[in-house]
């Protein structure tokens, strides 16, 4: 399951939560969100969207909030407004209407979730020019996405598509390039750093954007964002609204998982232990541009762009 996939299937899950549950304040359900979220990876697409929701949930139960209390004292509206805060610290009150305001919310943000890689996608154009010779790793959906909406606007372009060992879904993605008719090239992972000089723009995709504008993104990227640095050619990071995450990487082994050892051969019998690393933390000093739903950003804008969908309590999901 992609990021989206699974962003929009959580989604799904809590809007039922929303709807069915018998909760009469907005605290109650707030801890209710938070339980589902407890469990969640902290870096999954998942652990965002309850974040998300949690942030609606302040949101709208702040709007009814402070209408109640406008409608309540007209005569004083100046006076409320001038000394108003947005930021509401007691979510025990009960509101009428809460629930159908959070299910109109939710509802928007699921439009924003399903179409999120299309608007990453429909960069793609703006970023990729007739005669650029680009470089890719593996499979994600959204770059394949952005490489064919710029296909699509008459650009002429080859894509050389690096493996990505040992799952090589680098060859799905070039049989899915070449079926529509874009010139593409599979490369083994060990022909990047030799290939790079001869490359105009390596494109990546990404698993989630850390805080600080890192990446967790799969295996091989950090290799090749250190080829593209080595080789002065511009690198730029497909991340749709799901990927960005509140957390900070303390550690690259604390957010680096490992898959199954079995693609890489059958069990030695010496003993020796296998590991198969699935993803790799890129630092942002390696990632010049970020392209989001919202536009291009380098990662120093990141904390912008978190402070816009997620509410700082909400960071940290296991926080009481």
């Amino acid at each position: 399951m992609d990021a989206e996939a699974e962003a929009r299937h959580t989604l799904t899950e809590l809007v039922r939560l929303v709807r069915e549950e018998q909760w009469q304040q907005a605290q109650e359900l707030l801890d209710l969100v938070r339980a589902r979220g407890k469990n969640l990876a902290p870096l999954s697409p998942s652990a965002n969207v309850v974040r998300r929701v949690l942030r609606l949930i302040r949101d709208e139960y702040a709007s009814a909030y402070w209408g109640r209390q406008v409608e309540a004292d007209r005569d004083s509206l100046q006076k409320l407004l001038s000394a108003r805060d947005d930021s509401v610290s007691d979510y025990t009150r009960p509101l009428p209407g809460l629930r159908e305001q959070l299910l109109d919310s939710l509802d928007e943000l699921e439009r924003e979730l399903r179409h999120s890689a299309e608007n990453v996608a429909a960069q793609g154009p703006e970023h990729i020019q007739s005669g650029d010779l680009l470089l890719t790793q593996g499979r994600s959906r959204t770059v394949e996405a952005f490489l064919k909406r710029a296909a699509q606007n008459q650009r002429t372009f080859q894509v050389l598509v690096a493996e990505g060992g040992p799952r090589c879904e680098g060859v799905q993605l070039a049989e899915s390039l070449a079926r529509v008719g874009i010139a593409t090239t599979l490369v083994p992972d060990s022909a990047i750093l030799a290939l790079m000089p001869r490359v105009s723009k390596v494109i990546l995709g990404t698993d989630c954007v850390l805080a600080d504008g890192g990446l967790q993104a799969p295996c091989g990227s950090h290799a090749l964002a250190l080829a593209a640095r080595h080789c002065a050619v511009p690198l730029l990071v497909c991340a749709p609204g799901a990927t960005l995450s509140p957390q900070l990487p303390c550690s690259e082994s604390a957010y680096q998982q490992l898959g199954s050892p079995e693609p890489l051969g059958p069990e030695p019998r010496s003993g020796a232990l296998l590991l198969n690393p699935a993803s790799d933390c890129v630092p942002p000093d390696l990632v010049p541009l970020l392209v989001t739903s919202a536009g291009g950003h380098a990662p120093s804008y990141v904390y912008r762009l978190l402070s816009e969908v997620y509410h700082p309590d909400d960071h940290v999901l296991t926080a009481s």
